[in-house]
């Protein structure tokens, strides 16, 4: 049975940091390039961050760049989110995201609340 079990969210206040963890099961987590979304009320999920199945290469969304970090961890089959500096427009639902070639797995989601 494929999982992808987010943990780590909640409430912090505006510059703070979190991190995100997202923990996968039921496939092979190192074939699959991993992604971290969001989703914010009323608005469209967007991607935040993404991350080759090495490791080697990352890429942010221009709202999170030099705030966020992603990484991977394939031997514990977690992917991670480090987030500085957070902001109240940071405040969403996260969602893991994994792909190859055929599929596709979304995680349940961890909610981000960025508040005073």
């Amino acid at each position: 049975q494929v999982q992808l079990v987010e943990s780590g969210g909640g409430l912090v206040q505006p510059g703070g940091s979190l991190r995100l963890s997202c923990a996968a099961s039921g496939f092979k987590f190192s074939n699959y390039v991993m992604k971290w979304y969001r989703q914010a009320p009323g608005k469209e999920r967007e991607m935040v961050a993404t991350i080759t199945t090495t490791g080697d290469s990352t890429n942010y969304a221009d709202s999170v760049k030099g705030r966020f970090t992603i990484s991977r961890d394939n031997a514990k089959n977690t992917v991670y989110l480090q987030m500085n500096s957070l902001k109240p427009e940071d405040t969403a639902v996260y969602y893991c995201y994994a792909s190859n070639y055929w599929f596709t797995y979304w995680g349940q989601g961890t909610q981000v609340t960025v508040s005073s």
